[in-house]
C-alpha cells in the first residue's frame, strides 16, 4: 500500500495504491448503471459506455435500467471469493439466488419497478423508486431536497428521503440530458448542492473496474445517528484542525457512514478504512469504532497537509485524483449547506453484479 489506507471498494472509494483500475462498487448516484437490454460484459465501463443513456427512449422500460434488487439478510449464497484488488478471482460458482426479503421491504425481483410518482408513499420503510421522466424527476427531487432540510423530517422518513435522493441523483447521472430541466425546477438554494453532488458522483464513476464475481464478505449495519456522528467530526476538527465536512466526505465514500463492516480486499478495516500499520501510527482505541476511527483519520490527514493543503492530504488517503475531486466536491456541498449531510447520511450500500446492482440492506451478511 502506498497511502496505508484503503476502502472496502464497494463504498465508493478504492483500495489505495494506484487509484486507476480498481474494482469498484458504486451506490446508484455514482455507479455506472447497466441496461438489461444491453449485451452482457465482463467489464464495467464509464457511465457513457455502460449506461447507453443517450439513445434510451423515455418510457417505463427505463426503470429496468436501475435494477434495484434487495438482498435478504437471510440469503445464503455459495459463491467464490470476491475478485477485488490484490486478490485473484477463484473458479466460477453459481450465481446466488435471490430470496424473499424481510417484510419491512418490498419483495426483490429482477423485474421492472412500477412507475413512481412524486406522491409520498405511506410506508417509509418501502424501497423508494426514482421518477422515469425529467418533469416528474424535477418534482420528486424538489420535494426530497426540501424534506431533507426540514427539521421536522426525522427517523424513517428522513432515511427514506436520503435514499430517494441517492436514487434520483443516479437517474440524473444516467440521463444527463435531463439535468438542465431538473436543475431549473429546483429552488436556487438547493441547486448548487445538487450540482456539486452530481459532479462528485461523476468523478467516482471514473474509478470503475471489473464487476466482482461474488458478493462481499461484509455485514451491513445501521449507521450511528446524525447528531452523534456530527459530534465526532466536530471533536476531530477541534483537536486536529481538519474541517468536519472533509471527515464526513471520507466517511460517506469509504463505508457509507459506517454501514459496511468487514475488511477491504487490501486488508483495510473500520469505518474510515485504515491499514493496520497506519492505524498503529495514527489511531488510538478501536479501529472499528466510529469515534476512534474519525479521530484517527483527522490525525492522518493533518500529518499529510490538512487543513492547509487538503488536495495533498486527501491524495495521501487515496492515490486517485478522481477520488480526491469527489471528496472535495462533497465537502464543499456540506460546507455551504450543512443540512446536506442529512441526505448523505441516508445513502445506502449498493454492489454491482453481472445482473445489475444489488442493494445490501441493514442486517445483510454473506452467510
Amino acid at each position: 500500500m502506498v497511502s496505508g489506507i484503503g476502502s472496502p471498494h464497494c463504498a465508493g472509494g478504492i483500495a489505495a495504491n494506484d487509484g486507476a483500475s480498481q474494482n469498484q462498487c458504486f451506490p446508484p448516484s455514482e455507479r455506472p448503471v447497466r441496461r438489461l437490454s444491453a449485451a452482457r460484459s465482463s467489464k464495467r465501463g464509464l457511465a457513457s459506455n455502460a449506461a447507453g443513456h443517450a439513445d434510451f427512449a423515455p418510457d417505463t422500460s427505463r426503470v429496468r435500467r436501475s435494477l434495484l434488487v434487495l438482498v435478504s439478510s437471510a440469503l445464503a449464497v455459495a459463491v467464490m471469493a470476491c475478485s477485488e484488488l490484490g486478490g485473484a478471482p477463484a473458479s466460477s460458482s453459481p450465481t446466488p439466488a435471490l430470496a424473499a426479503i424481510p417484510t419491512a421491504t418490498p419483495q426483490a425481483t429482477p423485474t421492472a419497478t412500477a412507475a413512481p410518482t412524486a406522491t409520498l408513499p405511506p410506508d417509509w420503510n418501502a424501497l423508494p423508486a426514482p421518477a422515469i421522466d425529467a418533469a416528474s424527476l424535477a418534482k420528486q427531487l424538489a420535494m426530497v431536497e426540501a424534506a431533507l432540510r426540514d427539521p421536522n423530517v426525522t427517523g424513517a422518513q428522513l432515511d427514506w428521503m436520503g435514499h430517494m435522493q441517492q436514487l434520483d441523483y443516479s437517474r440524473l447521472q444516467d440521463y444527463p440530458e435531463w439535468k438542465d430541466t431538473v436543475l431549473a425546477a429546483l429552488p436556487e438554494q438547493t441547486r448548487a448542492a445538487v450540482t456539486g453532488s452530481l459532479e462528485a458522483g461523476r468523478q467516482i464513476r471514473m474509478l470503475s473496474g471489473p464487476i466482482p464475481k461474488s458478493l462481499p464478505d461484509w455485514k451491513i449495519v445501521e449507521p450511528a445517528a446524525i447528531d452523534q456522528l456530527m459530534g465526532y467530526y466536530k471533536e476531530a476538527e477541534a483537536k486536529f484542525g481538519v474541517p468536519w465536512y472533509y471527515l464526513a466526505s471520507v466517511h460517506l465514500v469509504e463505508t457509507r457512514m459506517g454501514r459496511i463492516r468487514g475488511l477491504s480486499s487490501a486488508g483495510a478495516q473500520g469505518p474510515m478504512q485504515f491499514m493496520p500499520p497506519t492505524w498503529a501510527a495514527y489511531g488510538t482505541g478501536d479501529v472499528n469504532n466510529d469515534h476512534d476511527a474519525i479521530l484517527g483519520a483527522a490525525n492522518y490527514l493533518r500529518a499529510n497537509g490538512a487543513p492547509g493543503d487538503m488536495q495533498r492530504a486527501l491524495y495521501a488517503y487515496n492515490h486517485s485524483q478522481a477520488y480526491v475531486n469527489a471528496l472535495i466536491l462533497y465537502a464543499n456541498v456540506m460546507k455551504a449547506d450543512p443540512l446536506a449531510y442529512r441526505g448523505y447520511h441516508g445513502w445506502q450500500v449498493y454492489y454491482p453484479t453481472a445482473d445489475g446492482p444489488v442493494l445490501l440492506p441493514v442486517g445483510w451478511t454473506k452467510t
